[in-house]
């Protein structure tokens, strides 16, 4: 009996020191996971701080005009951490885009409607192959999303449209901060918002998209022809980008005097806004820290003095 209980203790206290050795190995390991993490989240916010000293630098250069030479609008750079790290940054114009906030006008509690940016979503949209009448549906149902009324434009959606879901929500009523938002909207599903999703924004103010062309890219043709709501095709907006000179355009009159855009006759309301400057700029941080990845994405906005601030900033890529 006696060997009995000594056998039996010792078993039992074999799987308590098991127990406890998987419970340390388990904690060191969390410990060892966070550690990572923690240091990859601070080189991330440092790579944040020294894009805001490089976009206050390039905005001191030429107050007037952005400067994209040496270029730097979507070109990845690349630094090594220690510990075998490595990190890469990404800044780009974050004006070239549609903002989806400019489709009202006004102010916190009188947001209205504004035609000529809903006509330019509709033109958006069929650039990018999507139904006209689908279109103006998802251009009223947006600007009733975010005005101050309570009445729904005739192919729009307000409250009411939304409470007889099977989960009920409200409008929002004011300006949209994420892009993604616009999956709740009446009338975008998963095909309208993977076509739109690549040339949309949502700036922190409720204007007209501020196109920037020296920050178009060839990919980024659906936004002329959305500028001049379809008056040239894909193929002129594209040559119109690659026409750009090398040090990019010092003077707009020259850019819409260009034989593609000539015959566009675009509103003097779309001469107004385009711009030379760039204010608004996105950044996608990706950093490798032993077995830990952190992703930091931020919109960056330069102010009329030349400090930048972070308008938005999140853990995750922008969706």
């Amino acid at each position: 009996m006696a060997l009995l209980t000594v056998l039996l203790m010792v078993a039992v206290m074999a799987a308590v020191a098991a127990a406890v050795l998987d419970d340390v190995r388990f904690s060191l390991r969390r410990a060892t996971n966070a550690d990572q993490m923690s240091q990859a989240q601070w080189y991330a916010i440092g790579a944040e701080a020294l894009a805001r000293k490089r976009l206050a630098r390039l905005a001191r250069q030429n107050p007037a005009r952005t400067p994209f030479q040496p270029e730097w609008n979507g070109r990845p750079l690349a630094f090594p951490t220690d510990e075998g790290g490595a990190m890469s940054a990404v800044i780009r114009d974050g004006q070239a885009c549609f903002n989806l906030n400019g489709v009202v006008q006004g102010g916190p509690g009188t947001w209205v409607a504004r035609p000529r940016a809903a006509a330019q979503l509709v033109a958006l949209g069929r650039a990018v192959g999507l139904d006209e009448g689908r279109m103006r549906a998802v251009a009223e149902a947006l600007t009733d999303w975010i005005d101050s009324d309570s009445t729904a434009l005739p192919r729009g959606a307000e409250d009411a449209a939304y409470a007889a879901l099977p989960r009920p929500y409200r409008t929002s009523g004011t300006l949209l901060t994420e892009v993604s938002e616009l999956r709740a909207v009446k009338g975008v599903d998963a095909e309208v918002y993977a076509r739109l999703r690549p040339h949309l924004c949502a700036l922190p103010e409720a204007v007209l998209s501020p196109i920037n062309p020296n920050g178009l890219r060839p990919e980024d043709a659906p936004l002329l022809v959305m500028l001049v709501e379809g008056r040239i095709t894909p193929a002129q907006a594209r040559a119109a980008i690659a026409a750009r000179p090398t040090d990019g355009w010092t003077d707009l009159n020259a850019f819409w005097d260009q034989p593609a855009l000539v015959t566009a006759q675009a509103p003097s309301e779309v001469y107004d806004q385009l711009t030379l400057v760039t204010r608004f700029f996105d950044l996608q941080v990706e950093v490798r820290h032993g077995d830990a990845v952190a992703v930091r994405s931020a919109t960056l906005q330069v102010m009329p003095d030349a400090t930048v601030r972070t308008v938005v900033h999140r853990w995750t890529p922008e969706e």
